[in-house]
């Protein structure tokens, strides 16, 4: 008889591990993949549960698989966390959610995180980071601080200070996400292409904030986006000079009629007007009449916008890195 059920059992034990590994697609590409679930059907119940269970330092692939739910917590995936993608089950199913501000415990901006990346060579992708503070000041949803970070099919959400994209000579690629926020809700230091995103604001603000360092040539470059306002948003700005040497175009995007005439401000300081990189190219809608814009921000040329539209020139560095 105890022949007979082990018999069973080592017959239809691999029938519910290939149950199991046809119901998270792409098994076989990472090296290990952690799955979180909030009903308990998963390895973790959380996030941060499975992050801790990652050594640091990993130059093989590890994937976080996470089912669909609303997963209240605040993470930070560390600086010797490399080489990992978080993937949800479906965009709008997977939340991760956090109601910081910077006011709050006196926590600052830069701690306000719902998730935060220091790590390299991170991918986010298919679900959902959301700060849920409101119009309470300063609230950030994803802050970015790592080298080759790649978010693709996510919805960032808050009001201001949404996107915090930073890191001196860090890397972004943001593709086919969702935007949102109020004040300065893309904010930082980094080189970032935002490609087909759309990019939504809710009040009369700043798109952008940029603090591109002097020696870094490229900040944010928003490509094929679809630039959206709330219907009683009046006044809205491509961008504002958080640092001197920001820099920030926007390249055949479709801009709405909240933008104002002038597109671009210097935060009140004429000094900035000569040394803001700001820059528009072959934009289309209500707001992308180029005709009242600020004298300060460049004309670009078509070889202009094929330069910084190319991954591979934008993302220069000591390192090789063409996201796929």
């Amino acid at each position: 008889m105890k022949t007979l059920i082990l018999t069973v059992i080592c017959m239809i034990t691999p029938i519910f591990a290939s149950r199991a590994r046809a119901e998270i697609p792409d098994m076989d590409k990472y090296v290990r993949t952690l799955v979180v679930a909030a009903d308990g059907s998963g390895e973790f119940t959380s996030l941060g549960q499975a992050l801790k269970k990652l050594k640091g330092d990993s130059e093989d692939p590890v994937r976080i698989y996470i089912k669909n739910g609303t997963y209240h917590e605040k993470n930070l995936v560390n600086s010797t966390i490399n080489n990992l993608t978080i993937e949800g089950e479906s965009r709008d199913g997977v939340v991760l959610s956090n109601g910081d501000w910077a006011q709050k415990d006196n926590m600052g901006t830069s701690g306000s995180y719902t998730l935060r990346i220091d790590g390299n060579n991170v991918t986010l992708k298919n679900l959902t980071v959301e700060n849920t503070a409101g119009r309470v000041g300063q609230a950030v949803a994803l802050h970015t601080t790592g080298d080759r970070i790649t978010v693709r099919d996510c919805n960032i959400l808050g009001n201001q200070d949404t996107l915090y994209a930073t890191g001196r000579g860090a890397r972004n690629l943001f593709e086919d996400c969702y935007i949102e926020g109020t004040v300065d809700f893309i904010f930082g230091a980094a080189t970032a292409l935002f490609r087909n995103c759309r990019i939504h604001a809710k009040a009369d603000s700043f798109i952008t904030a940029a603090s591109t360092p002097k020696e870094v040539s490229v900040g944010y470059v928003f490509h094929k986006c679809k630039v959206t306002a709330d219907p009683e948003v009046k006044s809205l700005h491509l961008g504002r000079t958080w640092r001197p040497y920001a820099s920030t175009y926007f390249i055949d995007c479709e801009l709405p009629k909240a933008i104002t005439p002038a597109g671009w401000h210097n935060w009140g300081n004429e000094d900035n007007n000569r040394t803001a990189r700001y820059g528009e190219y072959a934009n289309h809608g209500e707001g992308a009449d180029t005709g009242k814009r600020v004298g300060w921000r460049s004309i670009l040329s078509p070889e202009d916008a094929l330069r910084l539209t190319d991954p591979e020139t934008i993302f220069a560095r000591n390192s090789v890195w063409i996201p796929d």
